[in-house]
């Protein structure tokens, strides 16, 4: 079984910083694609941001460009998403989730997804 485990979330200022980290475990899978999702209460789980597995190629929303990145250790199979800047339109759980394709990317449906993660909260205070 494949398990993503999301940690790192919290209560922060605005204009403050964040980093998420989440970690794959369990048996071996083929993930091309990792991404971070967020959903704020009462709205759909939006994308963020992806980063290809082995080239390391990134893709980002527009509302957090320029604020956010997204990286990844091979050694500790974890994906990280440093957050900067933050406001509080940011708040949300944050979702990481690994995909077996990326014959679509850049990918930012959640149906393109295959493994997800429990979520961890951001909340930015203003």
């Amino acid at each position: 079984q494949v398990q993503l485990v999301e940690s790192g979330g919290g209560l922060v200022q605005a204009g403050g910083s964040l980093r998420l980290s989440c970690a794959a475990s369990g048996r071996t899978f083929r993930r091309n694609v990792m991404g971070w999702f967020r959903q704020a209460p009462g709205k759909e789980r939006e994308f963020v941001t992806a980063i290809t597995w082995s080239g390391g190629v990134t893709y980002y929303a527009d509302s957090v460009k320029g604020r956010f990145t997204i990286s990844r250790d091979y050694a500790k199979n974890t994906v990280y998403l440093q957050m900067n800047s933050l406001n509080p339109e940011d708040t949300a759980v944050y979702y990481c989730a690994a995909a077996q394709n990326d014959v679509s990317w850049p990918l930012r449906k959640t149906y393109e997804y295959d493994y997800w993660g429990q979520g961890t909260q951001v909340t930015v205070s203003s």
